[in-house]
Order: C-alpha cells, then structure tokens, then sequence
C-alpha cells in the first residue's frame, strides 16, 4: 500500500457490501462504513476495523475529508439521494446496479456530479464476461455485420425467504424485477445491440401476491434505434432455483447465444467467420446463501476506478450508459402499464 492509495467507505452494509470491502483492500483503503441497520454496519466496521455510523449524513459529517470514493450499496430507490449526498460532499462515487430507479433520479445524479466535479461510477460486472467480452469484438470489428434481432431470457428464482422483512419488492425502493435481478441484462442488450425506440410488454405477478408491489414475470417486444428487433422473457418463478440467462442475436454473418445460468457461457456459435475458441474460465456467480446474483467481476470494477482516479483512464462503464439501461427498463414498464389499463 502506498501513501497515495485511494481511500473509500461504504454506504449500505448488507452482502454485496462485503464484496466491495474485500475487493478495496486489494486496492486501496477502507476507512468507514454505514448502515441505518447498525448492527450490520457495526459488524462490518468491527470485521475491517474501522469506524461505522448509522446514517451516511453522520458518516460524511465525520469522515467526508478523508474518502475519496464512497461506494453506494444502498437500496435502489436510494441510490440518487445518497450519490448526490456523496458528490456535495466532495467524494467520487462507485454505485452498485441500477444506477436508479427513475430516469429524472439518474439525472439529477449526473448533473450533481457535474456540478461537484466528481466521478459517477457503476458496477455493470457482467460485460466482464469473457463470452460477453469475445462478442462484444466480433460486432465492434464488423465481423458479425449488422444485427437482425436480438432476444434475452432472464429465469431466476426468487422465493419468499428473499423478500421477508426487507427493502426488496417494495416498489419505491425496489422497483422492479428489471431493475433488481435483471439490470445487468437489460445493459449488455443495450450494449450489444443499442439503443430502444420502442417497446410493447405484458406483465403479471403469478406467485408473489402479497410479497411484491410489482410483477414477477413478464414478456417485452423491442424495436431499436437501428433497425433490430428483439424481445425480454422475463421470470423470477423459476422452479426452486435460477435456470438461465441468455441472450441470442441473429445477425447477417452468424449467429451466437451466450448462455448459462449468467451469460457466462458460449453455448452456440454459427459464424461466417473464425470461430470463437479458447475463452478462459469466468468467474463465479455471487453467493447470496438460498440464491445466487450475478457474475463477480468486481475485481475489474476496482481497477478501473483506480486506473481513472489515479492514471487518467477510461471509465468502463459510466454514468451516461447507467441512463440508458434506466431509460430502456422505464420504456418496459410504461409498456407493460399500457398494456394493462386498454
């Protein structure tokens, strides 16, 4: 460790906190943490050593001049007023999915860290997805030519044990199935494919009635700016576990899906082209006891906030982008409202 490590605290201290805090030892210094549940900030402070408050009014009241990087793991529907808490007070910010839960809070959080002067970073983990990763270059080189269409499956198992006594399917804090399980698909379909003009859904909530304030399956046909077609399936109904996450495209030189139960797997490729071969093992899912979430790439989350901090570099994933998945998941359900109130 340096004397010029970046120094960072933590806001929200449930499990993927404890992600974040072992990956910041790797590459900097923890130097707070916060919980409005203080036991749970009181047991990771206690686990890292070091100070923990029960609000991040009190944490930046204390320590604001000391964190460089405050690291928002906080509820969804709190992660616009606790970023831009964090940019007035004078720190970076690296913000767990989704950037939001509404399209105005994510701007409000751009133009406050504009304002501040301050970086605005996601964790979008899954583009680090080797699959995802050898795709992406075959369509930037052109290797692929143009997409045809495109066609995500997100089935996910999310029982009772989940959502009993928190935060999780409230709609305010929550906000939805897109925003909570599925926000890292719906970016990698925007990345890979572009920007949506228009979107048709259906809803339902089939097995969650008194649990959720919102759906828990739901289907959504898309048309994209450039011409594409593709649709989202949508479920956390899967049977006792997760089944698959997918996404397919159709293009004019072949033809891939990368799959698995993460989009961490190529399971079918068809190409005008070299084939896709020696991709290395990715990393495993996150743990989360009866479930599991998404890729763990945080690791490379880490050293991209390092390398533009400290070496002038590219954010991988930023703010403008972290809209754009919010704006596609609000075009979802404003479908779907429609839908349901012809």
């Amino acid at each position: 460790m340096t004397e010029t490590c970046l120094n960072f605290a933590i806001a929200g201290c449930g499990r993927i906190a404890q992600r974040h805090a072992r990956h910041i030892q790797n590459v900097g210094r923890l130097g707070a943490v916060c919980d409005n549940v203080e036991y749970k900030a009181a047991e990771l402070g206690g686990q890292y050593e070091v100070p923990y408050f029960a609000s991040i009014d009190d944490m930046l009241a204390s320590c604001s001049e000391e964190i460089d990087v405050l690291v928002i793991c906080t509820p969804n529907g709190l992660h616009a007023r606790h970023t831009i808490k964090s940019f007035r007070a004078g720190c970076h910010v690296l913000c767990e999915k989704p950037m939001a839960i509404s399209v105005q809070d994510c701007n409000d959080m751009i133009q406050a860290g504009e304002n501040a002067g301050r970086q605005l970073f996601l964790v979008k983990q899954n583009r680090y997805n080797p699959p995802v990763v050898a795709v992406k270059k075959l369509l930037e080189s052109g290797d692929l030519g143009r997409v045809y269409s495109a066609h995500l499956n997100c089935f996910w198992n999310r029982n009772a044990a989940y959502y009993k006594d928190n935060w999780k399917g409230t709609r305010e804090l929550d906000g939805g199935c897109l925003y909570t399980q599925f926000s890292h698909f719906i970016d990698l379909l925007y990345w890979m494919v572009g920007d949506v003009k228009d979107a048709f859904a259906v809803t339902g909530n089939y097995c969650h009635q008194g649990m959720i304030d919102f759906e828990d399956a739901g289907s959504a046909l898309l048309r994209f700016y450039n011409g594409a077609i593709g649709n989202v399936n949508f479920t956390i109904n899967s049977y006792q576990k997760n089944m698959e996450g997918s996404l397919t495209l159709f293009c004019e030189k072949g033809t891939l899906k990368i799959g698995g139960q993460y989009l961490n797997e190529l399971e079918y490729q068809n190409l005008e082209g070299k084939p896709i071969s020696g991709l290395p093992g990715g990393q495993p899912a996150n743990e989360y006891g009866q479930y599991q979430g998404s890729m763990s790439n945080h690791d490379k989350v880490y050293e991209n906030v390092v390398d533009v901090l400290h070496n002038g570099g590219i954010i991988s994933y930023g703010a403008f982008e972290g809209l754009k998945t919010v704006e596609i998941i609000d075009k979802i359900y404003s479908a779907a409202a429609h839908a349901s109130n012809v």
